[in-house]
């Protein structure tokens, strides 16, 4: 009688591999966080960040003080005069840090500019979980910078 080695062949192997392969897929999505993505929370940063140089330069073109109003609570911001709302990500947490006087409430606030460029200064920072990136507003220069 012959003798069989002991082993797995390379069919039980892919059977094994696809099992586990479509258990994975199922409970990964399951277990993960539901948060946003790094791409997302640098997306939403950027947009952020768009909106505060738009309103420094209608502030210095226009030569009057001009707002970003950013909802906290909605996720979603505008320019000053300007009709269109941005919305953000609902995955992501937003903080707003400004001049207590830019405060409407404790879910909507504003960053204000001057005509010279200046800023009242703040930050907005766009977080998920442990990651987080800051947008940062110089009060001197109105400067607009995304901090990771």
């Amino acid at each position: 009688m012959p003798s069989r080695t002991a082993g797995v062949s390379l069919l039980e192997l892919l059977i094994v591999l696809a099992i586990m392969g479509a258990v994975a897929a199922i409970a990964i999505p399951m277990f993960g966080g539901t948060g946003a993505s790094s791409t997302e929370l640098r997306s939403a940063a950027r947009q952020l960040a768009a909106g505060l140089r738009l309103a420094r330069s209608e502030a210095v073109a226009q030569r009057r003080e001009t707002f970003l109003v950013l909802d906290v609570a909605e996720r979603r911001f505008r320019v000053d005069r300007h009709r269109e709302e941005h919305a953000l990500p609902r995955a992501i947490e937003l903080k707003l840090f400004t001049a207590q006087k830019d405060l409407v409430d404790e879910k909507v606030g504003s960053i204000r500019f001057y005509p010279d460029g200046g800023s009242n200064g703040g930050r907005i920072t766009v977080a998920s979980g442990e990651r987080k990136f800051e947008v940062d507003v110089d009060w001197l220069t109105g400067r607009v910078a995304i901090l990771d």
